[in-house]
């Protein structure tokens, strides 16, 4: 196999061919940005450690640019693959999830990948997936479908009441899609009660 080709035969592409607002997604994504909101300057690091010398001041490279880092990420929301603002920090949306698993797998210098999950993110990661397979929301989905489940089941899934309103309830259906959407048992679920209280929203 070629240093230039992933194992399916597709071309790696170099970092140097990635946008500064795709490297941004990508500094995301590592920084743990599908379960939790990530710092400005934390995406600003891991930006800089993916591509260095790209957001560094003109005539002081090994020193960051936070502006430019935060006009890029302000692109990749516009591209709809972040949400979040430096206020409340940035997380990646499932397009941007979806992106970034596509990406990284075909880049030829591969970055270093977020390290083992912690035990706090362990902990939750099962808690809440025991909470989820035991919600009325999941056991009357397995029963019956979409048209089983009450819009009140469905907010309680992803924790949503109606003091949670604008970009802090998109994060918290963020969380649960991006931690559990391609889980074997609730992926199915998690798929179409998001379409369920999105679909509220619109209204």
């Amino acid at each position: 196999m070629s240093d230039r080709t992933t194992r399916s035969g597709k071309r790696r592409r170099a970092f140097e061919e990635l946008s500064n607002q795709e490297i941004v997604t990508l500094a995301v994504f590592l920084a743990g940005g599908a379960s939790a909101p990530v710092d400005t300057e934390d995406a600003a690091v891991k930006a800089s450690q993916l591509a260095p010398g790209r957001f560094g001041w003109r005539k002081y490279k090994d020193q960051i640019n936070i502006e430019t880092v935060r006009k890029r990420l302000w692109d990749a929301r516009r591209m709809a693959r972040l949400t979040g603002s430096e206020r409340t920090g940035w997380a990646l949306t499932e397009q941007g999830l979806r992106f970034a698993k596509t990406v990284l797998p075909t880049v030829s210098r591969q970055p270093s990948l977020r390290g083992r999950l912690t035990l706090k993110e362990k902990q939750w990661l099962a808690a809440e997936r025991r909470r989820l397979l035991a919600s009325e929301a999941f056991q009357h989905f397995r029963r019956n479908g979409e048209e089983g489940v009450r819009l009140r089941e469905a907010e309680a899934f992803f924790r949503l009441d109606d003091y949670i309103v604008g970009d802090q309830r998109e994060r918290k259906i963020l969380r649960i899609v991006n931690a559990f959407g391609d889980d074997s048992r609730l992926g199915g679920a998690v798929a179409r009660l998001a379409v369920m209280v999105r679909r509220r929203d619109d209204r």
